[in-house]
């Protein structure tokens, strides 16, 4: 496990589109399937990654608070399932059932998407506004494994806060930390 950050694609970036399949109803899930009203969350998470591992049940959390106020969620994992089995959508469906993930996690089997994001671990989170535009990215919260800070998703609150709040976004963003992406 290589502690990775976030890369930080620039503020601004235009979300970029993709069309995946959701391993929970095996049906195509596109970007502007899950846009909500006022913004739109992206997260790039696996199964087997103990940095979400740490923060699953408030990203469960934040999505179930955010969702009823006009977010969209979607969670993508791009890990390569020849090297890392645990990720592969059967075990994907297992763990958004355990989890009770009430948003789509779709499988980047081809890691296209991952790099259109440009991300770089799990968990990686990027908040676009109503215009897809992006507004946000990098950590749930300052938790990790072992550092005894319990997950409240502050930061990804702050974000979605600001958005419905009609102000300015925290510019000092910090990025996630966790696993790299699992390039093939």
């Amino acid at each position: 496990m290589a502690l990775t950050p976030s890369s930080m694609l620039p503020l601004g970036t235009k979300a970029p589109h993709f069309k995946l399949i959701d391993v929970i109803t095996r049906e195509f899930v596109t970007l502007h399937d899950v846009i909500g009203k006022h913004g739109t969350v992206v997260m790039f998470i696996c199964n087997h990654c103990p940095y979400v591992k740490h923060v699953n049940k408030e990203i469960v959390r934040v999505a179930n608070d955010y969702r009823v106020q006009g977010f969209g969620f979607v969670a993508i994992n791009s890990n390569d399932i020849v090297h890392y089995p645990q990720d592969s959508p059967e075990q994907m469906a297992i763990t958004a059932e355990e989890q009770d993930y009430g948003f789509p996690y779709l499988f980047d089997e081809t890691q296209e998407v991952a790099k259109a994001y440009n991300a770089a671990c799990t968990p990686d989170f990027y908040v676009f506004d109503e215009e897809l535009k992006l507004v946000y990215r990098g950590q749930l919260d300052p938790s990790r494994p072992g550092n005894s800070i319990q997950p409240n998703g502050r930061d990804l609150r702050e974000a979605l806060d600001s958005i419905l709040n009609n102000s300015p976004q925290r510019t000092n963003q910090k990025p996630s930390m966790g696993c790299n992406i699992k390039w093939k």
